[in-house]
């Protein structure tokens, strides 16, 4: 059995003197270590960064049974922000399938970049409700409800446009009869319809 180095066994003592779940407020931060990830049981976080100008950048949204952490990321700088409240675990890297992680923040990676990728930025909105809703959404009898209060500031950040842009297509989409707004900002998605929706 390969002894551990003093460095690997300071680690190790300060992550067993970590509580193993922890609880986090809505848009607090996750502390940052390379030595371990954490595993989302309850709640939605999304990793972001900043722009020189200190544009926000939103990299993605993670919820239960997500990986996230410093580790995942070469992005300097790295935050992860809770959307919620947030129960997480501190997951070492030694505990983890390494390869099912890194393909899931591959795909979601891929899966933002094609919705950025579009020409128009009411395609883009569009496009980014469908994919909120397929990944935090559940089925009720008026569509997709998008449990997340999510402002218009956090959708502009995801996106990569301006606040009042976002405000404006919502709008316009509300008028369609495509999406309906809730209180606390929750959001019913009539998906089948924005699938075929035409600017």
């Amino acid at each position: 059995m390969k002894s551990l180095t003093s460095q690997e066994l300071i680690i190790q003592s300060n992550l067993s003197s970590l509580p193993k779940k922890r609880q986090f407020g809505r848009r607090s931060h996750l502390p940052l270590e390379s030595n371990y990830l954490w595993k989302i049981e309850s709640g939605v976080v999304r990793t972001l960064t900043y722009l020189e100008d200190g544009t926000t950048v939103t990299l993605g949204l993670w919820g239960v049974g997500d990986i996230v952490g410093r580790g995942l990321s070469k992005t300097e700088p790295f935050e992860i922000e809770c959307l919620t409240i947030v129960e997480a675990t501190i997951t070492p890297f030694d505990r983890l399938s390494m390869s099912g992680v890194l393909l899931e923040c591959i795909q979601q990676a891929e899966e933002l970049m094609l919705i950025r990728s579009h020409r128009t930025i009411d395609v883009i909105i569009v496009k980014m409700l469908i994919w909120l809703a397929k990944k935090f959404g559940r089925t009720i009898e008026t569509g997709e409800l998008i449990d997340l209060r999510l402002t218009h500031q956090d959708i502009a950040e995801l996106v990569g446009t301006t606040r009042v842009t976002v405000t404006r297509i919502l709008l316009q989409l509300e008028e369609q009869g495509l999406i309906q707004r809730l209180p606390l900002h929750l959001t019913v998605v009539q998906a089948q319809e924005l699938w075929h929706y035409e600017i």
